[in-house]
C-alpha cells in the first residue's frame, strides 16, 4: 500500500542491503519519503560502499556508512560505542520515523543487529534522537527452522505487488550482487512487517522484554 506522505524518515540498519533486504519494498513503496540510510558496518569495504550507494540512487535515498567491527566472531561492541557511532552518522534533525532492527534481529543469529536496535531504542528514550514514531522490522525464523518470514501479528504487515518485490529482488542480486542460490537472495521477503512505537517508554518496556510478545 502506497500512502504517498511526505516524511523525513530515517533507515538505521547494521549492514548495507540491510535497508533493502527488510525494508526495501516500503521504501520503494513511498516515493515522497525523504530517506536516510545510516548502515553502522562496512565502511572501509569500498565494493560494499559502492553498492550500498548505488541501491540508495535506485531508492531514491540519501546515506552514509560507518566502520563498527563486523568480523565473523561477532564480538560484543559495547553499547555507549554503537550510539556515539549512530550519533556521528545521522544527521541532527528531527524525523517523522525511524526505522530499525528488532531487539531479537530478523533471524538466528546476528549481535550487530541486536546492538543496533538496542542503541536506536535507547537514544529515542535518552532523548538524543527525535522521532514521532519507531519501526522495527518484524522476522522470524523460528532458530533457522526456515528463512526469516513477516510475523503477520505484527502492528504493520504488508505484502508486496510483484513488481515492487521484483524491483527490491534485483537490487539484491543485480546491485548487490548477491547469486540468486544465496542466503540473501533466497530470504527476500515479499511481505515486510514492523512493531510501531509512538512513545519511547512502550519501545524501552519491549526492549526490556527482549522485543518478544508475552
Amino acid at each position: 500500500m502506497t500512502h504517498l506522505a511526505t516524511k523525513r524518515v530515517a533507515i538505521i540498519v547494521a549492514h548495507p542491503d540491510d535497508e533493502t533486504l527488510w525494508a526495501g519494498g516500503t521504501i520503494l513503496n513511498e516515493p515522497l519519503w525523504k530517506c536516510y540510510v545510516v548502515s553502522l558496518c562496512r565502511g572501509s569495504d569500498s565494493e560494499r560502499a559502492i553498492r550500498f550507494h548505488n541501491a540508495l540512487n535506485v531508492l531514491q535515498a540519501e546515506g552514509i556508512m560507518g566502520d563498527l567491527d563486523d568480523s565473523p566472531e561477532q564480538y560484543p561492541i559495547p553499547d555507549d560505542e554503537v550510539e556515539s557511532m549512530i550519533l556521528e552518522l545521522l544527521p541532527p534533525t528531527a524525523f517523522d520515523l525511524i526505522i530499525t532492527h528488532n531487539p531479537t534481529g530478523e533471524y538466528t543469529k546476528h549481535l550487530r543487529h541486536e546492538e543496533t536496535s538496542k542503541a536506536v531504542i535507547e537514544l529515542w528514550h535518552n532523548g538524543m534522537i527525535t522521532t514521532d514514531e519507531l519501526w522495527t522490522f518484524a522476522y522470524e525464523d523460528n532458530h533457522k527452522a526456515y528463512l526469516p518470514k513477516a510475523i503477520e501479528n505484527a502492528a504493520i504487515y504488508l505484502p508486496l505487488a510483484k513488481q515492487v518485490w521484483q524491483r527490491k529482488y534485483k537490487l539484491i542480486t543485480e546491485t548487490y550482487g548477491f547469486e540468486k542460490e544465496s542466503w540473501e537472495a533466497k530470504t527476500t521477503p515479499q511481505t515486510e512487517s514492523f512493531w510501531r512505537f509512538t512513545h519511547s517508554e512502550e519501545a524501552m518496556r519491549w526492549l526490556d522484554n527482549g522485543g518478544i510478545i508475552k
